[in-house]
């Protein structure tokens, strides 16, 4: 009998299991649906779908770089439990993974579960016996030899981070590989979501202005009742709202300050730069909170990690750019399960 490409997604919807297993088990049943959802069964590939609905939200990060800094891998790989997390079939899948997602670069999940390892993916899965998923990967390239790579994985596999840089020339970027190491530690410990504020969504950027303005009056109230000093409150939390306009009125503003202050016009020269920097200090919480140019460096705070970045490189003699990053924390953005045991006692007495 002729299988269907419609009989393989028919098949795959009911067990969950990788097409090319569907196709097989099909072949080997002669198109009997029942037959080959049996055949899966068997083989322990359709037994993952009963866990479907579970949430997988621990696991493991695996963490791959090339001898020669030319390449680096992340994957994060889910489990439901932080116990099997710890078990050493679950840390040999995310290697095994890893290494396969270093050598062969998938495009995605799925091109991955479509191969023959999502075939050996399942059949782990079936063996260890919860909900294991892979969540994503990502693979970063230093193909120029001006780019420099290096990348950090925390003690605990939890987190990972690779860092790519653009250079003057080879030498700069053969120098700079233990400087990015480091920023890749920063970026393990501040969590950027993004490289620089250019990158933020204008929409994200409004939605977040109002909530983090009225979270700081509120702060305020409290150190106010603790008589401690209380905060300035922004107009703006972002460089991207922080336009020539906005820049010529908050100079204008400072103006009009010394002046009634009759501060000395000779020396408005002297204090406005100072006043303009700390007002864009106050107006750029969500840059130096979420992206990683813009955050203040935890290895030397009077700089950013792009000015940190650029010290680096002239210490070198050249100069450096970061120009990506991948940052993947272990169930960050899953939301987890919380199991309410007396509701559903009390749902199965009524």
């Amino acid at each position: 009998m002729a299988i269907t490409a419609a009989m393989v997604k028919e098949l795959r919807a009911a067990t969950d299991a990788p097409m090319m297993d569907c196709k097989k088990a099909l072949v080997e049943s002669d198109g009997d649906m029942q037959k080959a959802t049996e055949w899966l069964k068997e083989r322990g590939i359709a037994q993952s779908a009963k866990k479907a609905d579970r949430v997988a939200a621990e696991g493991l990060v695996g963490f791959k770089i090339a001898d020669d800094f030319s390449k680096a891998t992340v994957v994060e790989i889910n489990s439901e439990t932080d116990f099997v997390a710890q078990n050493e079939g679950f840390k040999n899948l995310v290697l095994k993974t890893t290494e396969e997602v270093y050598s062969t670069s998938p495009e995605s999940v799925e091109n991955l579960k479509a191969t023959s390892f999502g075939s050996y993916f399942t059949e782990s899965v079936a063996k260890i016996g919860e909900k294991i998923d892979i969540r994503r990967f990502a693979t970063l390239n230093a193909d120029d030899e001006t780019v420099a790579l290096n990348g950090y994985i925390h003690s605990n596999n939890r987190i990972a981070v690779i860092v790519l840089a653009k250079c003057d020339n080879a030498k700069t970027a053969e120098g700079m590989r233990p400087f990015l190491k480091n920023v890749a530690m920063h970026a393990s410990a501040m969590k950027p979501t993004t490289l620089s504020y250019k990158d933020f969504d204008a929409e994200f950027v409004e939605s977040e202005t109002k909530g983090r303005i009225e979270a700081l009056k509120k702060e305020n109230e409290e150190l106010a009742r603790l008589k401690k000093p209380l905060k300035n409150i922004p107009e703006f939390i972002s460089m991207m709202q922080l336009t020539d306009e906005v820049m010529a009125k908050a100079e204008a503003d400072i103006k009009e300050a010394l002046k009634a202050q009759n501060k000395p016009e000779a020396i408005w020269d002297k204090i406005i730069p100072g006043q303009l920097a700390r007002f864009i200090d106050d107006n750029t919480t969500l840059d130096k909170e979420q992206a990683l140019l813009d955050q203040t460096y935890v290895l030397d705070d009077k700089l950013t990690v792009a000015e940190a970045v650029q010290k680096a490189a002239k210490d070198l003699g050249g100069t450096a750019e970061i120009i990506d990053f991948v940052r993947f924390e272990v169930g960050e953005g899953i939301e987890k399960k919380v199991d309410d045991f007396a509701a559903e006692v009390a749902a199965q007495m009524g």
